[in-house]
């Protein structure tokens, strides 16, 4: 772009520059993700100062620059001033921007993204303090959203392995599930067991059948020492299964795509945190980076456990 345009965006990063300078990373719905420069924005007097913190949405006027693009002035249209009177919903916030600043693209339109973000965080902004436990949850589902709309949500519903559709059994109350970043999605214990005894089987049957141990390979290597040697032994690969959930932590994964969040209640608050760590774990290894803010989010929890509970 090189002339001046107008943007409607909420502010997800901010750095200072020089003396009195703000470098503010905006996520707009017309261009997507800007880094522009808000000239004096830390002078105490400056008419940019409070429009450019955290998770404000203003309407800008911008120009161009050579490297950074500048703010020539902000109208404020909303702002979430709860968020920073409380570090669980700050911590909240900056986890679900971090993933926010990954997905962006810019140069180009972004309103589902926009709209997808705002309405999280606002859900954040309004939990009353008597129900701040509820933080967890509302970030839980957003993380699980926003992979949703990137094409990354993992597979929570049917088996990884076999495809069968997978419900808790209320019944027993050891039933577990197994859940492989990896493979992306939920296992079922029973089977992996199966597919690890047939691994083990076959792997004895080709040793006895050879007389001899050799080296293990999977899909269709031949494991012939020599072209002599017809013998070729086929392993289907066995899927690391990186967290076990209860039937309580499956049927939270699995209604985290709907609107509204489901009910929780004070029996529930450690459910939400084991969910939190499978999909952090998750989204760490999609995105090759980890999300900064999530050790606020344990150490505000994790603090206040007794007192959130």
């Amino acid at each position: 772009m090189t002339k001046t345009y107008k943007a409607t965006g909420i502010n997800l990063k901010t750095q200072p520059l020089g003396e009195s300078d703000k470098i503010v990373t905006i996520l707009t719905q017309e261009f997507g993700l800007i880094r522009a420069v808000a000239t004096g924005a830390r002078k105490q007097n400056s008419s940019l100062g409070g429009k450019m913190g955290m998770f404000v949405i203003n309407e800008l006027l911008i120009s161009p620059g050579k490297n950074l693009n500048i703010i020539i002035e902000a109208e404020t249209i909303k702002n979430y001033p709860g968020l920073s009177r409380n570090l669980g919903k700050l911590a909240a916030s900056q986890y679900l921007a971090e993933i926010v600043l990954c997905q962006s693209l810019s140069e180009q339109p972004q309103i589902e993204l926009y709209d997808l973000f705002n309405k999280h965080i606002q859900r954040i902004a309004y939990i009353p303090r008597t129900e701040i436990k509820a933080v967890v949850a509302c970030l839980v589902q957003g993380v699980f959203q926003l992979l949703n709309l990137a094409g990354l949500k993992p597979q929570v519903e049917f088996c990884c392995l076999t495809q069968r559709f997978l419900t808790p059994d209320w019944k027993n109350p050891h039933w577990q599930v197994g859940f492989s970043i990896p493979s992306g999605g939920i296992i079922c214990l029973e089977a992996w067991k199966n597919l690890q005894q047939q691994i083990e089987q076959g792997k004895w049957e080709h040793r006895k059948m050879n007389g001899k141990t050799k080296k293990n390979v999977t899909n269709t290597q031949s494991l012939a020492s020599d072209p002599s040697d017809k013998t070729v032994f086929y392993q289907q690969e066995l899927p690391v299964v990186s967290y076990l959930l209860n039937g309580k932590e499956l049927f939270m994964l699995q209604h985290l795509s709907e609107i509204e969040i489901i009910q929780i209640d004070a029996a529930d608050y450690s459910g939400w945190l084991a969910v939190e760590q499978v999909l952090r774990q998750y989204i760490q290894y999609h995105l090759e980076q980890p999300i900064h803010s999530a050790t606020l989010i344990d150490s505000y929890f994790a603090t206040n456990h007794d007192a959130i509970v």
